[in-house]
């Protein structure tokens, strides 16, 4: 191992290695450090990755990259007890290439992206933990790990360690992130033959299938549920904000068996086999939650920088852009030899006017605005299936009276003038 390099980033997801990967193809000196056995088993995501943004890194990569199935479906449902009301798009040129979206595994897709890097030079350094920044006059200029000898040097360190990055806040970047934040989201991968997935999820071989989950998925509390299909295994997981679930004392893995346990989910997944559990944090503060992501030397990428969009459940799309913009940042100070917060800062600047920092500011209220007004998760979204069964049931009842029952139904218990200042304050945060 050379004792100093260009540029040392701390954590092979989809962050860090985009930042590896780029730099090292730009010929500068990377060390890529990994605190799991390999890349990919420590790191947690539902199973999306978005073609647009790792296509602007690796061109061409569906060809070679271990891939599951093409999305072609984007199934949405609101989720009671006993019902569901759905809506979706299903779109066939979505199986053609370049297609669009992907399901991946996680553990085969992050050791495949972080070979890429060290193809292009990358030195790639697994089961090792970084403890601490190496700060010389306000300055980060390497790394300190558990290994003997372990301090590391370089121009610039990327963190890109995950939510609650304790590297970034040993650096004053931010304090510790409250409950409402943060999400706890669970998992399991579940085993299929691929000829009972698409029998159950009406796809042809080649086509997947995602399903996000709202309401009964987390019992009324903030967050979601995701079913998504890979070859031959399912993903199905739910995360609800921390703060929720310890005001309503609910258990994470409690909450994926009752999802596994709904009988509108049941059959999906009966007669599998679980093959994988998994459980994380999800940064869910959105732009308010932001820490400071650039200083001397160092700069912030991707779940470390709370960059998940999730009110649209995006965030490995965030933290590529997030990890290749920061690479460009830094080939341009090593070239002029400035490793400065000002000369970092364009980094800053960049992210923010990308589609990453765009998003966040358009949805930067909603997650604050749901957990402060419960009754869109709790009351709502069970009124809309409540609605949809009074109306889609034939018995008789004109459609004109059936309208006024619905809308009767709707409005009781609260106050007309409640209900258009919800909608409306709901519309302000969305739209």
């Amino acid at each position: 191992m050379s004792e100093k390099f260009d540029a040392i980033v701390v954590g092979a997801g989809p962050a860090g290695t985009s930042a590896a990967f780029s730099m090292a193809k730009a010929g500068l000196n990377v060390l890529l450090i990994e605190r799991g056995e390999y890349p990919g088993s420590k790191n947690v995501m539902g199973g999306i990755l978005y073609r647009h943004q790792m296509e602007e890194i690796i061109p061409g990569f569906y060809k070679e990259a271990p891939l599951e199935r093409p999305v072609i479906e984007q199934r949405f449902w609101m989720l009671g007890e006993e019902s569901v009301f759905t809506s979706g798009y299903k779109g066939l040129e979505w199986a053609k290439e370049p297609y669009n979206n992907f399901t991946v595994l996680r553990a085969k897709f992050d050791q495949w992206y972080a070979s890429k890097a060290v193809e292009q030079g990358a030195l790639l350094i697994n089961e090792t933990v970084v403890r601490e920044c190496i700060v010389e006059d306000g300055r980060v200029i390497g790394v300190r790990t558990d290994r003997p000898d372990g301090d590391v040097y370089a121009d610039v360190v990327v963190l890109a360690d995950g939510v609650n990055s304790l590297l970034a806040k040993s650096l004053g970047f931010h304090k510790e992130f409250k409950p409402s934040e943060v999400a706890l989201a669970v998992m399991e991968v579940i085993n299929l033959p691929a000829e009972k997935i698409e029998d159950r999820f009406n796809l042809e071989p080649n086509q997947g299938t995602t399903i996000e989950i709202f309401g009964d998925a987390t019992k009324g509390v903030l967050g979601t549920g995701f079913i998504y299909t890979n070859k031959e295994s399912i993903n199905i997981g739910v995360g609800a904000t921390l703060s929720g679930m310890i005001k309503q004392k609910m258990r994470p893995y409690d909450l994926l068996e009752y999802l596994k346990k709904h009988p509108l989910v049941r059959p999906l997944i009966r007669g599998g086999e679980a093959a994988e559990y998994a459980a994380h944090l999800i940064p869910e503060g959105g732009y308010h939650s932001m820490p400071k992501i650039v200083g001397n030397g160092v700069v912030v990428v991707g779940d470390a920088g709370q960059m998940v969009n999730g009110v649209h459940r995006e965030g490995s799309n965030m933290a590529m852009t997030a990890g290749r913009l920061a690479a460009e940042t830094i080939v341009l100070a090593k070239e002029a030899n400035d490793f400065s917060e000002n000369m970092l800062d364009t980094y800053r600047i960049r992210l923010l006017e990308s589609f990453v920092g765009q998003d966040l500011k358009k949805y930067k209220d909603a997650t604050h605005t749901f957990e402060e007004h419960p009754q869109y998760f709790k009351d709502y979204l069970p009124m809309i299936n409540k609605a949809a069964s009074q109306f889609f049931t034939i018995d008789g009842t004109p459609k004109k009276e059936k309208q006024k029952k619905i809308m009767k139904s709707m409005t009781e218990g609260r106050s007309k003038l409640g209900m258009f200042q919800d909608i409306y304050r709901a519309w302000k945060v969305m739209k």
